[in-house]
């Protein structure tokens, strides 16, 4: 419930400016108006002939009514055994930028032998490029990972010249192998296609 409508039935509530009353003596009070036993001339005067009294009590009633119902409605949001919300952390698999070392011999043509035996694969869709890193949210796992993010540290334009290092960019989708969290280059790590994606599922089968 809103604070906005808590201050408005507040507002309303007619036992808002008195004093608490004893509970004893409302109790004692409507006993004896329930055990007075109504006479001819009662009967023949109706709410006429009913003193200060009668309508004190009848009013110390409708006081607590209207105060249960009150205490009902504002305190229904409030049920401790209501179970908290908590939102689902993220979790991450942070990968490097290949090195060049590395890759100093020629390339190879992509092959499922090669991406097979990497310990790191997946396909995945580039969310952020920021600061020279590169967050993908992960669409699918081949191997050595459960994560649902991807974070990598983006390779240089250079290495992206010399050895085919991938050029992430927003919202591509790719298809990404590592092994010692270093990326694979020669286009084994690389934008979506048909032909990479049958090479990978070659790769790792199960």
């Amino acid at each position: 419930m809103s604070d906005e409508l808590r201050d408005r039935l507040r507002a309303v509530d007619p036992a808002a400016s008195l004093p608490p009353a004893d509970p004893t003596g409302v109790a004692r009070l409507l006993e004896d108006v329930m055990s007075t036993e109504l006479t001819t001339e009662n009967r023949a005067t109706g709410t006429r002939g009913r003193g200060p009294l009668t309508w004190l009590v009848a009013a110390a009633a409708v006081l607590i009514i209207a105060g249960t119902g009150v205490f009902a409605v504002l305190g229904h949001d409030d049920d401790p055994a209501a179970p908290p919300t908590a939102e689902r952390t993220l979790t991450v698999t942070q990968l490097n930028a290949p090195s060049a070392a590395a890759y100093a011999a020629k390339c190879m043509v992509p092959n499922a032998d090669v991406i097979g035996q990497q310990s790191v694969a997946f396909e995945g869709t580039v969310t952020t490029v920021a600061d020279g890193m590169v967050t993908l949210s992960v669409d699918h796992w081949y191997a050595g990972g459960s994560t649902d993010l991807v974070r990598i540290q983006a390779p240089p334009a250079d290495l992206q010249q010399l050895i085919g290092a991938v050029s992430f960019e927003q919202g591509g989708r790719y298809l990404v192998s590592a092994t010692d969290d270093r990326v694979t280059v020669c286009g084994m790590s690389a934008p979506y296609s048909s032909d990479l994606a049958a090479l990978y599922q070659q790769a790792f089968p199960g």
